[in-house]
C-alpha cells in the first residue's frame, strides 16, 4: 500500500533486478548497501540484531505511515518499501550464505543535492566524511556553515518542518528509537531542501546505556561534552532543538508582524 501511494508499486521489482554497490552518505554501521541502476532506491544490509529489531518495529512504523496518509499529518521520515532475504549457495564450498536486506526511497532520486548534511543534533565526533558520490557535512561543519551563512526557509516551510519532525522523534520516542539523524540535501538545480529523517531502526538497549553512562562518567575520554549516545527521551528533546536552531524563518507572505503589547 505505501509502494502504491507512492507511484513505484509497478516499477518495484523491476528496479530491484538491476543494483549496483553504494557508498553510503556518512554510513558507519559497515553494513552493505546497494543502489537500483535507476537510482530509485537504496538498498541496506541490516544485520541479524537490527533485523529482529525491525521486524518488532515495522507494524508500528507502517502503522504511523497509514495514519500520516489518513489525517494528512506530516512527516520527513524516509520510507521502507521492502524488506527481503537473500540467500544463495557459494558453487565452490557449497557453502549458504543468507543476508537480510532493506529496501527504502532514495531520497535524492532525480535531485542534484550538493552539499549534503547528516545531523544528529550534537557536535561530540561529528566529522567531515568523504565519500566517493558527495561530500557529507556532520553537525560540527553544519554549525560552521550556518554561521557565516545561514540557512533560512520560509514561515510556512518551518512550520511544517517543525510539525512533521515533532511527529516523527514523538513516535520513534514511544517506540524506544533513537540515534536517527536527519538527512539534507540541498538541490541546487530547484532551490530547494530535501530532507528525511534516516536510521530510525535501532533500539535503545543496555550497550546503548552502558556507552551512555562511559561517557557522562568521563571515562575513556568521555568528558568535556555532553554524550553521544542519551535516553530516547532525551535524544527527541536534544534533536528537536538543535533542528529549531539549524534552520532559520524568513518572513513571507503569510508571516503576520505580532503588535507589541502596551506596558
Amino acid at each position: 500500500a505505501l509502494r502504491r501511494c507512492n507511484g513505484c508499486e509497478e516499477s518495484y521489482i523491476e528496479s530491484l533486478s538491476r543494483c549496483m554497490p553504494y557508498v553510503a552518505q556518512g554510513g558507519k554501521s559497515g553494513s552493505a548497501f546497494l543502489r537500483t541502476r535507476d537510482k530509485r532506491f537504496i538498498i541496506k544490509e541490516v544485520k541479524n540484531a537490527e533485523s529482529e529489531a525491525f521486524l518488532k518495529f515495522a507494524p508500528y512504523y507502517f502503522e504511523h505511515m497509514y495514519r500520516t496518509y489518513r489525517d494528512v499529518m506530516l512527516t520527513v521520515l524516509v520510507k521502507i518499501f521492502g524488506f527481503c532475504r537473500v540467500s544463495y549457495r557459494n558453487a565452490t564450498t557449497r557453502k549458504r550464505v543468507e543476508m537480510n536486506v532493506i529496501i527504502m526511497e532514495n531520497l535524492f532520486y532525480e535531485r542534484t543535492c550538493k552539499p549534503t548534511f547528516d545531523l544528529k543534533g550534537s557536535e561530540r565526533n561529528r566529522m567531515v566524511d568523504e565519500t566517493g558520490f558527495a561530500e557529507v557535512l556532520q553537525d560540527e561543519n553544519f554549525v560552521k556553515l550556518i554561521r557565516k551563512h545561514p540557512l533560512c526557509i520560509r514561515q510556512q516551510t518551518k512550520r511544517h518542518l517543525h510539525d512533521a519532525i515533532w511527529n516523527d522523534t514523538l513516535f520513534l520516542s514511544k517506540m524506544n528509537v533513537m540515534d536517527y539523524s536527519l538527512l539534507v540535501g540541498v538541490d541546487e538545480r530547484n532551490n530547494e531542501l530535501v530532507i528525511g529523517i534516516v536510521d530510525f531502526i535501532r533500539t535503545f538497549t543496555w550497550d546503548k546505556k552502558l556507552e551512555s553512562w562511559v561517557k557522562e562518567a568521563s571515562i575513556l575520554g568521555g568528558g568535556g561534552k555532553g554524550p553521544t549516545i542519551v535516553s530516547p527521551k532525551q535524544y527527541k528533546k536534544r534533536f528537536r532543538e538543535a533542528m529549531e536552531r539549524y534552520f532559520l524563518m524568513v518572513p513571507d507572505k503569510f508571516f503576520v508582524l505580532q503588535p507589541e503589547e502596551e506596558g
